[in-house]
């Protein structure tokens, strides 16, 4: 086994342990969802505010690393479009699967950036999500609205994600030092962050045959495991950037589907099981494929 495998071995133990968990129903659904929830709109906000807050990184500092960023974003979404013709999907079905080429799991990309890169890793990745958050939310309800995206802008206002990186970065820039009070319980929710995250996604995940056509489930799969990241570790050696930061966009890239992707696919449009398919497969074959992309950039 690989040393990048190793690393991230505890990580996807935590994956399995949340599927464990779910199969032998030691849990009932409502406290899953639950979990689900306290995970999203307080553990996760805590970590995000806290590392941007804190970060020793800027605009200007991280610039590059944001372009790239939003560059490959850019590729995944024209590389699901052009299957639009090839698959002959529904045109429900394409839009709901449309966002699964270029939407990341936070939780999974904070923690390898926390074992990869440490607290700076976290950082650098937090500043990142908080610009393609709202890109990639509002490219995927665009998607799904079919002319109905009127309360698109007010969706992502309310983002606990945006939220929280919006705030973050507002306090970084007064310069203020976070209250020692205050930061000893945004780090004690922070720790709660990952491992409660990564054991929610192995909840979640769900596998069913018939649910998407074998060249589409291929290709989405192709596109966000390898094609993004392929893509990100060529525009970050052309964009010159630090190890820190070649790191950083080529796992934001490399991760597998955000399972919230399942959740604005059944709000838009109904067409939810693709969707799970392809975050759970996703997740599955991002056990091989994440270590192999953080091998090629250590």
């Amino acid at each position: 086994m690989t040393a990048a495998a190793l690393l991230l071995l505890p990580d996807f133990l935590l994956i399995a342990l949340g599927a464990a968990l779910v199969r032998v129903r030691m849990f009932d659904a409502q406290f899953w969802r639950g979990l689900e929830r306290f995970v999203y709109f307080l553990l996760f906000p805590a970590l995000l505010f806290r590392a941007l807050a804190t970060s020793t990184l800027g605009w200007g500092d991280a610039s590059r690393l944001i372009v790239v960023g939003i560059s490959f974003t850019v590729a995944g979404m024209v590389l699901a479009l052009a299957a639009r013709r090839p698959l002959r999907l529904p045109e429900p079905t394409f839009a709901a699967c449309f966002q699964c080429a270029f939407r990341f799991n936070t939780y999974i990309a904070l923690a390898a950036a926390s074992r990869v890169a440490g607290t700076q890793g976290v950082a650098a990745i937090s500043l990142l999500i908080g610009v393609l958050v709202p890109i990639v939310n509002i490219a995927a309800v665009a998607m799904l609205a079919h002319g109905r995206g009127h309360g698109v802008w007010l969706a992502i206002a309310r983002n606990p994600l945006v939220i929280a990186c919006a705030g973050g970065l507002a306090w970084h820039a007064i310069g203020v030092p976070l209250p020692s009070m205050v930061s000893m319980v945004l780090e004690l929710l922070a720790g709660a962050a990952l491992p409660l995250g990564l054991i929610a996604v192995g909840a979640g995940l769900v596998f069913a045959r018939g649910m998407l056509a074998l060249p589409a489930l291929a290709w989405w799969n192709g596109v966000k495991l390898v094609a993004l990241p392929a893509i990100a570790l060529a525009l970050a050696a052309l964009a010159g950037l630090s190890t820190l930061e070649r790191q950083v966009a080529v796992l934001l890239a490399a991760v597998p589907t955000a399972p919230s992707a399942y959740i604005l696919a059944m709000q838009m449009n109904g067409v939810g099981a693709p969707v799970a398919l392809l975050i759970s497969s996703g997740t599955l074959l991002a056990v091989i494929t994440l270590p192999f992309w953080l091998g090629v950039i250590g």
